[in-house]
């Protein structure tokens, strides 16, 4: 097996062929499907997604991950430790995740009929008929209440949190998806099953494959997964936030750094400008060391040990952030040089120097996101629940050398203005 994928990094990584057919279809409940036919080893890894993540939480943050969490907790005739047990006999892997925009369920399994029956068979019941018993809630709020406040002692996660709800102000986005503890505490069986119901649906669900199965049989399998759903409906378009005004927040913070945080709305998945801003960011923060901000803030005025800037695309608009940390007495003239950064490349651009160097690393890179049916999960998930076009990954690298310089100038100048920047510090208490 070792030596397959040893293969498999290498022809990628040095760009031979190996090009990756992307399926796409429809199930009868609506439920969209991409597939890749991977028979070089025995195995499937299979995403179902949601369109239930928590900027459906409404009145109640936190309920659309505690709902996912419950998925594992038992589900049909099996209990939570039954269930365990059967997953882990036949060494089948299943794992949930919540973000903003989706909630998620990944199995991975031998494609032996004796063991992907079963597993399919468990998962098909986690997806449909969660048991949702009293003790499995209390014991997920328990953990939950646990990450909570494991996240308020970190001047990082306070800081996010600011910066998110500064920038989303009363949009389903504001808030982070464990939820608060005063809405966990109002959280019971009939609010989740009525969540379930509205939102795990097959109408509402994507699904991704990637294994040895061929396309007869993954139709099949897929059918066969969502078949103890109601059909439903998608949910509801998410409205577009809309821009916050330029502002400074300090929060106060027991630690001896303190995080700076710049911010503002960037870029939906679907986002007409998504290459120019990504093959910016890249220049501007988002290589690490030898970006623009960590040669100019770490290298060689030693005001940071890390800094880095990001874009999130989400369904609508996602953040784009400049994260760093510095000792507070450092505090106030990091964060000038940062902002003094950030707005000269957005006036000025990258060099050609700087732009041929982030080509070559970002398209060069790119076949190393495919080298395994994991990584390639991970992808067609993304183009699955986002609707990119089945040619996103053969056409990726192409449309990253064809960026200008001109073009990054124009789209950062257009979409980044500094008047709507939010620069949020968290540190700095005694």
């Amino acid at each position: 097996m070792k030596r397959i994928l040893s293969l498999l990094f290498l022809l990628l990584a040095t760009g031979q062929g190996l090009a990756i057919e992307v399926q796409a279809w429809q199930t009868k409940g609506g439920a969209r499907v991409m597939y890749v036919h991977a028979p070089q080893l025995p195995m499937v890894n299979l995403q179902v997604m949601f369109d239930a993540g928590s900027a459906r939480d409404g009145e109640l943050p936190g309920q659309a991950r505690l709902l996912n969490e419950l998925l594992l907790e038992g589900a049909g005739k099996w209990d939570a430790d039954q269930l365990a047990a059967e997953l882990e006999s036949r060494g089948i892997e299943v794992s949930t995740h919540t973000g903003r925009d989706m909630a998620q369920i990944t199995l991975r399994s031998l494609s032996d009929k004796n063991i992907l029956t079963p597993a399919l068979d468990m998962l098909a019941a986690m997806l449909a008929s969660p048991r949702l018993e009293e003790e499995a809630i209390a014991r997920v709020k328990e953990r939950t209440l646990a990450s909570l406040r494991l996240a308020s002692q970190s001047a990082e996660e306070v800081a996010d949190r600011e910066m998110m709800a500064a920038l989303y102000g009363d949009h389903p986005y504001a808030h982070d998806p464990l939820g608060t503890e005063a809405a966990l505490e109002k959280m019971d069986r009939a609010a989740l099953q009525a969540f379930h119901q509205q939102f795990y649906t097959q109408a509402n669900a994507v699904v991704a494959l990637v294994g040895d199965v061929n396309r007869t049989q993954a139709e099949i399998l897929v059918e066969h997964l969502l078949a103890g759903l109601p059909v439903g409906e998608r949910a509801a378009p998410l409205p577009e936030p809309k821009p916050a005004k330029a502002r400074q927040l300090h929060k106060d913070f027991p630690s001896s750094q303190t995080h700076l945080y710049l911010g503002m709305l960037g870029i939906s998945r679907k986002d007409p400008d998504y290459f120019p801003l990504i093959l910016g960011n890249h220049i501007l923060g988002g290589s690490g060391l030898t970006s623009l901000m960590g040669e100019e803030v770490r290298n060689k005025r030693g005001l940071s040990y890390g800094i880095s800037s990001y874009f999130s695309p989400l369904r609508v608009k996602g953040p784009w952030m400049l994260t760093a940390q510095t000792k507070n007495s450092q505090a106030k003239d990091t964060l000038e040089l940062m902002t003094a950064l950030l707005r000269e490349f957005i006036d000025e651009g990258p060099t050609k120097k700087q732009l041929e160097a982030a080509k070559q690393h970002l398209a060069g890179g790119f076949p190393l996101k495919l080298s395994s049916n994991k990584k390639i999960l991970q992808q067609i998930s993304v183009m699955a629940f986002y609707d990119l076009p089945r040619d996103w990954l053969d056409t990726w690298s192409a449309r990253v050398e064809q960026v200008s310089r001109a073009r990054i100038r124009r789209t950062f100048r257009r979409r980044m203005p500094m008047k709507h920047l939010i620069q949020v510090t968290v540190g700095g208490g005694k």
